[in-house]
């Protein structure tokens, strides 16, 4: 590397590996694209490495892109920090965070709780990302996420959010009609709504085999609102959270004894962001709205 290094390339360089298309990262930039297509091929002749395959779906990273992406984040959140400490970001909280969540929890729970936040801390941008999947905080697809399980590995923080309960629940309207099942083994009479199987992105949420591995589901979706409005609509008996559910009185809960399953929420954080301000006052806000509502949750 030589001594003109563009230091700058390397918010170019993130951009583009975060996002996975030059059009949307030079959007980001507000850049052309053309231009952010020269740069980061200067980048590359200045580091003599090869960062990106370019294909016709999008650029991914190479070996050598994705050593690069670590040394560039670590750049990142060292002028992050250094940024919040000169500018006193203590005394006055502000810039972007953005957080992926479970749809179920981000939309019923979270969304109202950030209104709140936002109001309080006015200087705050909130991003709410709900989508059926995990989220990468090593490529920082959020700055924290709400997580089915504990990360087993990269340079991530976690810490248990809560519990929450289960229960399996139908319409009024369907219960009428096909009647309650008094037992597991009834269940094999009546529809059962669940989960796209090979959409499933995590296995807590593979809820058929523990009621039985005699049935499947006959209407199924990415989706855990979509779950539960197809329930609401009279199409079966479907697993949901009790957090979710317990707002709609056209729900009745079934078998509340024989189904009761548990799962956790934790908050993660990229180990190198947790400690800028604006992280922690939303890590904090979100634990204290958690353990506030514990009784919507707790089984």
């Amino acid at each position: 590397m030589t001594q003109d290094f563009d230091w700058g390339a390397m918010e170019w360089f993130l951009a583009i590996a975060r996002t996975g298309r030059l059009t949307l990262a030079a959007q980001k930039l507000g850049i052309d694209h053309t231009t952010l297509s020269r740069r980061v091929k200067t980048l590359e002749e200045a580091l003599d490495a090869r960062l990106f395959d370019r294909t016709v779906s999008g650029y991914s990273l190479t070996p050598q892109g994705e050593r690069f992406l670590a040394a560039a984040q670590r750049v990142e959140t060292i002028a992050l920090q250094a940024a919040s400490d000169i500018s006193g970001e203590t005394s006055r909280i502000a810039g972007t965070v953005r957080i992926g969540a479970p749809e179920g929890f981000g939309s019923s729970f979270l969304a109202p709780a950030l209104v709140r936040l936002g109001q309080a801390q006015p200087g705050l941008k909130l991003e709410l990302v709900t989508l059926p999947r995990q989220f990468s905080l090593t490529k920082r697809e959020a700055d924290m996420a709400v997580s089915l399980a504990r990360p087993s590995k990269g340079r991530l923080h976690a810490h248990k959010l809560t519990n929450y309960e289960l229960g399996l629940y139908g319409s009024h309207g369907y219960l009428r009609e096909r009647g309650r099942p008094e037992t597991l083994s009834d269940l094999r009479h009546h529809g059962i709504l669940g989960y796209i199987q090979d959409l499933i992105y995590a296995r807590e949420l593979d809820y058929i085999p523990q009621l039985s591995r005699d049935i499947a589901p006959w209407l199924t979706s990415s989706s855990l609102p979509a779950q539960m409005n197809m329930t609401l609509a009279g199409g079966g008996l479907c697993v949901l959270p009790r957090f979710l559910a317990h707002d709609h009185a056209g729900l009745e809960q079934v078998l509340p004894d024989e189904v009761r399953l548990g799962r956790s929420f934790w908050l993660v954080v990229h180990s190198e962001l947790r400690d800028l301000s604006r992280i922690r006052i939303c890590s904090e806000f979100i634990t204290e709205e958690v353990r506030s509502a514990g009784a919507l949750f707790q089984y």
